[in-house]
């Protein structure tokens, strides 16, 4: 037998044979490509063991050839001396979700699909291969364990009529799938929502004892019977929005009820249950408006959670809100920080509340002073996510316009930030990023308006460079500094474009007052922002080739743009409009979530129909004269597909230069690795087309 050793020299007289020289020359630098954008990876849900020395995470990975995605988990043990890089920790060939360690540090959990269905896995850290927790008739969707490491609460969808046996629900779910009669009867809305018809199913909250070892649990209690609704919340909702007491005896969770007001009802209340089930307590009745996002004080005797004040109005401003459980009484802890807060993390000493908030085009980490209200910005720069502390080790997520999500850890009471994931500029290489500034200027009623300007990733001094004007969706959003796999302006920059961004009158970030001024108004003050701000980055950044411009949104945006096409054609060389509202009127009617189109016009389209016909693109086709690309999925169930097909029609209609571009399988968002490269492929070729580059 040849020794390993010998056979180094044989293979490479044989590489350099039929190679040629090897060349330290490295790749050309190029701006960010989407199928760098695509398939590049992907970190996200930092988990802390309990000491704070451990750090799980998850990093997602593609295979575009086969057009999916895997997700694996990796640990980092972060008092190590030597700074070893992170470790995989679940196997090859598993794709797993939802890190969370037992209560001791010793055993990581987690969610896979290995056994056909989403079920609960553990690990221990000391070796070994996965061991299968749950096995239940359906999907685990999410699960939180309790703090005595004995119980597991967990969500499942499941019939109401079925109580707690899945069983009796996988039945059901299978006979109607056999059944060849395949029309559907409903008796009230939801019939759809985002992108899925209604089965019948709902999220429900049910509690199993952690099986003995070698065992798995198939049976479980439903402790969230009586609250007839999704726990968690359609269609974004998660396990956050339910957490057990410090005693583990109770758990606490958000639920609006399933009736024929939900589709036009934000009324989500918190409710107090025992683990072993029984009558649940509203302990947020008297607010008629969403209560979410609660955590109990180390003791169990205070209640943290997040509060709106308004009925009906999604984009409202959360408040801090701390419940005292034995006299039943709330207050704000700080009504006069004008944010709204995202999430609440408890500092060690049950002091001061972390969390993060859009900021003047920023996501900061603030710390709230429990008593006073005060609110002090401890980690500021880029989108801050996904905070979380465990003994003195505090870690989270942040990702800018110029990276994806990384993780740190650190940033807290003098201590020095730690990057444990890369960058994108690590994981790409070769790939440069346009530099970025926030501007501002004086917008509707005079008040300050911030935007973003991206420049081309190859700048150069004294040219001109034509741009891409990207508008927000939302309404109530934001382009600030931050990066997104769906609408990232670098790859426009990455395409030698510069980009414009104005986060106009609505926006989030800039108190609840300038979100507010929307509403009823989506025609005029944001269009006058979106006016302004062109005109003031012309002026500013002399590298900004007006004549050579092109406008680009997304819902509110793709709206935007159609309002656009028949009120402000004279700058634009082509236009882009994806999943955007042509027809006001029909929109309130063919939307799923109705108080959000309810909210926004003042009431129903019956009720105020001067309201919807206002600021509605659909009376303003005879104006239009630009050059459009139209884009739209079947699966869109917030702004249905007919919108996007009207736009086309009255484009087409008309003669003026157009294309449609349709995914069958693709919701509000564009989101499988090809169709987002096709999504690419086909707006950077129309803006080619028309702005050059």
């Amino acid at each position: 037998m040849t020794p390993r050793h010998a056979l180094l020299p044989l293979a490479l007289s044989l590489a350099c044979a039929s190679a040629p020289a090897f060349s330290l020359t490295p790749p050309a630098p190029q701006g960010l490509q989407i199928r760098d954008l695509a398939s590049m990876d992907r970190y996200s849900s930092p988990t802390l063991s309990p000491d704070g020395r451990q750090l799980v995470f998850a990093k997602r990975t593609v295979d575009f050839a086969a057009n999916k995605s895997a997700t694996s988990l990796w640990i980092e043990d972060l008092f190590a001396r030597d700074s070893a890089p992170p470790k995989r920790l679940t196997p090859d060939g598993w794709s797993v979700n939802s890190p969370a360690f037992s209560p001791d540090g010793k055993t990581v959990y987690f969610l896979s699909s290995k056994s056909g269905s989403s079920q609960l896995y553990s690990l221990p850290l000391s070796g070994g291969a996965p061991k299968q927790v749950t096995a239940f008739d359906g999907d685990v969707g999410g699960f939180q364990l309790s703090p005595d490491g004995k119980r597991i609460a967990f969500n499942a969808e499941a019939y109401p009529d079925c109580a707690a046996d899945l069983a009796c629900s996988k039945k059901k779910l299978d006979a109607a799938e056999k059944s060849k009669a395949t029309g559907k009867v409903f008796d009230r809305m939801f019939i759809r929502h985002w992108d899925a018809w209604n089965d019948g199913r709902l999220n429900r909250l049910f509690v199993t004892d952690l099986p003995a070892a070698g065992k798995t649990a198939s049976s479980a209690k439903l402790i969230s019977g009586e609250v007839i609704g999704d726990v968690p919340s359609r269609p974004f909702g998660d396990s956050s929005e339910y957490t057990w007491s410090p005693d583990s005896q109770s758990l606490v969770f958000s639920a609006r009820k399933a009736d024929a007001k939900e589709p036009w009802s934000t009324n989500f209340d918190l409710y107090l249950v025992s683990a072993d089930g029984g009558a649940a307590k509203n302990l947020t009745a008297s607010n008629p408006a969403w209560d979410t996002g609660a955590t109990f004080s180390a003791d169990g005797k205070t209640l943290y959670y997040r509060a709106m004040k308004r009925p009906g109005f999604e984009a409202d401003r959360y408040g801090l809100m701390a419940l005292d459980l034995a006299s039943g009484k709330s207050r704000e802890i700080a009504p006069q920080w004008d944010r709204s807060a995202s999430n609440i993390v408890l500092s060690a000493d049950g002091k001061t509340i972390y969390t993060t908030t859009e900021d003047l085009g920023q996501q900061p980490l603030f710390g709230v002073d429990i008593a006073s209200g005060k609110a002090t910005r401890l980690i500021a720069d880029g989108t801050v996510n996904s905070p979380t502390l465990a003994g003195k080790t505090f870690a989270f997520t942040r990702n800018t316009l110029k990276s994806g999500d990384q993780i740190f850890v650190g940033g807290l009471d003098g201590a020095p930030e730690r990057a444990i994931t890369p960058s994108a500029s690590q994981i790409l290489g070769n790939t440069q990023f346009g530099d970025f500034e926030q501007f501002e200027f004086k917008g509707w009623n005079g008040d300050s308006v911030y935007g973003y300007v991206v420049k081309p990733w190859n700048y150069q001094e004294g040219k001109k460079y034509p741009v891409a004007f990207l508008i927000h969706g939302g309404p109530q959003g934001s382009f600030g500094n931050g990066w997104s796999y769906r609408w990232n302006p670098q790859t426009y920059a990455g395409q030698g474009y510069a980009v414009v961004m104005i986060d106009f009158h609505g926006s989030t970030g800039y108190g609840q007052a300038f979100t507010d001024a929307i509403s009823q108004h989506w025609g005029d003050r944001p269009l006058e922002d979106l006016q302004k701000g062109w005109a003031a980055a012309q002026k500013k950044y002399s590298f900004l080739d007006g004549d050579k411009a092109c406008a680009l949104g997304a819902s509110y945006g793709g709206f935007m743009v159609n309002w656009i096409a028949g009120n402000w054609q004279q700058p634009w060389k082509c236009l882009v409009s994806h999943d955007g509202v042509f027809d006001q009127r029909m929109m309130g009617y063919a939307t799923e979530e109705l108080w959000f189109t309810e909210w926004e016009q003042g009431g129903t389209p019956y009720e105020k129909p001067a309201a919807y016909e206002k600021f509605n693109p659909v009376n303003h086709v005879k104006d239009w004269k630009v050059p459009m690309l139209v884009i739209h999925g079947q699966q869109d169930f917030r702004i249905p597909v007919e919108q996007g097909i009207g736009v086309f029609t009255a484009l087409q209609r008309q003669g003026i230069e157009s294309k449609f571009l349709y995914f069958p399988d693709e919701n509000h968002w564009v989101l499988k690795p090809q169709n987002s490269v096709l999504w690419h492929d086909t707006v950077n070729g129309w803006l080619k087309q028309h702005i050059g580059q």
